[in-house]
Parts: structure tokens; sequence; C-alpha cells
């Protein structure tokens, strides 16, 4: 694996990062002299599960993958993150260690912040806690949401609901959305917890129903409305 190279602090560069947005021109300078900043290669592993690093890391540029794999090697993947977003504030905030491995999707530039200085940043800027706090809420009903569909749906009905995560992702236009570029088969399907050979199938019969089209390296929904309708029918239902 290529090590990490490292990167001049930059506080325009943490101007990028959404939970600093609005922290003051001469905290932000401060702040990068404190962090450590690394580039990151495609497919080089950031963070690895089990690990004692505890440092909360920023997204400069690129994006990550935060995923997991059991002991036979089957792979979960529980989200990408891009440019702007941050991660490692779990074990920041207890001390454990790493709940999950991150690897880098593409040429990365992160800076990482020790647990300290990312307990003083939140006491000493509210807007910076309160973003926390929403963004903590936010992943407990993600996982809430994501283990009622693993423990009570279908891979069909799994399916339908990760694409309409991705399709809200990308943005709903006249009730169409374009994911581009679609997920790899096997990517989604250590999303939603099944083989890659049975989300090619499902996706196969999608195609057939009109509820999706390929379209270079972009996978369309172009009827939204329908999609939803589908998922909240089948929610109801269980």
């Amino acid at each position: 694996m290529a090590r990490s190279a490292t990167v001049e602090p930059s506080a325009l560069g943490l101007k990028r990062i959404g939970l600093l947005d609005g922290v003051p021109a001469a905290a932000l300078e401060t702040l990068a002299r404190q962090c450590r900043w690394r580039r990151y290669g495609a497919g080089q592993r950031v963070v690895s599960r089990e690990a004692r690093d505890t440092d909360v890391y920023l997204i400069v540029s690129g994006a990550v993958r935060i995923t997991a794999f059991s002991a036979s090697g089957r792979q979960v993947t529980y989200g990408d993150m891009p440019a702007g977003q941050w991660f490692g504030d779990f074990a920041a905030i207890d001390g454990l260690s790493r709940s999950a491995d991150v690897v880098a999707l593409a040429d990365s530039l992160l800076a990482a912040m020790g647990p300290g200085v990312f307990r003083a940043l939140i006491h000493e800027h509210p807007a910076v806690c309160d973003r926390m706090l929403l963004r903590l809420v936010a992943r407990v009903r993600e996982l809430t949401e994501r283990v009622f569909e693993v423990s009570t749906l279908g891979v069909q009905n799994r399916l339908h609901a990760e694409l309409l995560r991705l399709a809200h992702r990308a943005g709903v236009a006249g009730n169409s959305a374009r994911i581009d570029p679609v997920p790899k088969h096997a990517e989604i399907a250590a999303t939603i917890s099944t083989y890659r050979e049975q989300v090619t199938r499902e996706l196969s019969a999608m195609a057939k129903q009109g509820l999706v089209r390929r379209s270079g390296s972009a996978l369309v929904i172009p009827d939204v409305a329908r999609l939803e309708t589908i998922v909240s029918a089948v929610n109801r239902a269980h």
C-alpha cells in the first residue's frame, strides 16, 4: 500500500467543510495548523476497523467509502462520503476503537484533527455543536431505517429503497433522477446486504417494469414518484 503524502495546512481548504461553516477565519487558520494534512490515492486505506486512532478526518477533496468485512470476507458498505464531509467523530467522542474501515474512492486530501481539538471546536462554536447533534441524529435514523429494511424486507424491496435514497442524493428534477455514475452491482449488494447476482436480476426486472433505465454510465429513474409509492406501500405493509 502506498504511503500517504503530507501537505501544507490550508485554512482555505477547511472552508469547504460543512461542519466548519461560519467558523471565523482566524479560528480556521489556527485549526488548519492543528490538523495533520495528508493525500491518499484511490483505493488506499485511511482508517482500519478496530484501530485505536481517534482523529476526526475532514474530506477537503476526493471521496471515501465507509465499509467493513466479516470474518468470512463478506463486505458491508455503510456509505460513501464526498468532499465537504467528515468522519471519525464516533471514536473521537467515546475513545473506543474504529467501527469500520475507510478507503479512498479517488485521490483525496484529508485533514485530521485530534480528539482534543475536536472537542474544543464543538465547545467553542455553538453552530458546530448543533451540526454535530443533527449529524448524530441523522445517523441513528438512517441506521434504524436500514435495520428495519434488512430485518423485514426482501431483496427487491431493499433495492427499491436504496435506489430511492440514491435518487434523492443525486437530485430529483421534473420527477426523474439521474444517478451518475451508478454504483457497481457488487457495491449495491454490499450496501443492502445481499449478493451481486441478486442485484443484477432485480435491476433487470426493474428495467422491464420501466422503473429504471441505463443511460451510459448513469442509471435513470424516470418516475421517482412511482418508486416512492412502491417503497411507501411496502413499508406500511410491514
